[in-house]
């Protein structure tokens, strides 16, 4: 249901002062039939096939009940859909063969955050970008009662060993700051590399603190 202006609407229910199509929506809600009510911003949303929040009904000081967003803790954690960043290359000088070796590994990163999209948009999954406030991780997705927050990690021109770590830094850290904002919240970090980690160490270890390790091409695990 679409909800607009409730100015000209005729009010059937005088305790609560909704219109007659939200009250009925909300009579169908407590029956157990989930009525989605979205604003012009969210249908518009739809019609770019974008999600749109589904809208809570509560009252207003004002006595009138309108619809607004509810807050929840995904809203708090995931943001816009994710997008892979356009890479560039950096002008020729003394460090040229550092900056080279940069920009490999910006450009196998995005690779590794495109793959990264198009798996989870097979399951029907949409990735997206940290909320406003929320830890800078590089990618979230929701998958039943879990936010799932991920680090993406190149192994391209540096030590395996040290981006692993760093990565692994990186994501409980995240995770962490997630739990203390959102204490109810069911938080799922994911560490993802370009490839397959030439150590076999690092996925047991990664299972000893409640991490999941997943790399590209396959994801697997996610």
């Amino acid at each position: 249901m679409v909800y607009g202006d409730l100015a000209s609407k005729v009010v059937t229910d005088d305790r609560r002062t909704y219109s007659s199509t939200l009250v009925d929506a909300e009579a169908e809600r407590s029956r157990g039939r989930h009525v989605c009510v979205v604003d012009g911003d969210g249908f518009s949303k739809l019609l770019r096939r974008r999600p749109a929040p589904c809208l809570e009904l509560r009252k207003a000081r004002t006595g009138r009940v309108r619809p607004v967003a509810a807050t929840t803790s995904k809203a708090l954690i995931l943001g816009d859909p994710l997008r892979v960043r356009r890479t560039g290359r950096h002008a020729s000088g003394d460090l040229a063969l550092d900056l080279k070796r940069l920009d490999e590994a910006t450009a196998v990163h995005e690779a590794t955050v495109g793959a990264l999209i198009a798996h989870l948009s097979r399951q029907g999954i949409q990735a997206c970008r940290p909320a406003s406030g929320a830890p800078g991780f590089d990618a979230g997705w929701s998958r039943g009662e879990g936010i799932f927050v991920a680090e993406v990690k190149s192994l391209t021109g540096a030590r395996e060993d040290q981006q692993i770590r760093l990565g692994i830094g990186q994501i409980l850290d995240y995770a962490h700051q997630l739990h203390g904002q959102h204490p109810s919240a069911v938080i799922r970090p994911v560490l993802v590399l370009e490839k397959h980690p030439s150590a076999v160490r690092w996925t047991a270890l990664a299972d000893s603190v409640g991490l999941r390790l997943t790399w590209a091409p396959d994801f697997s695990g996610i």
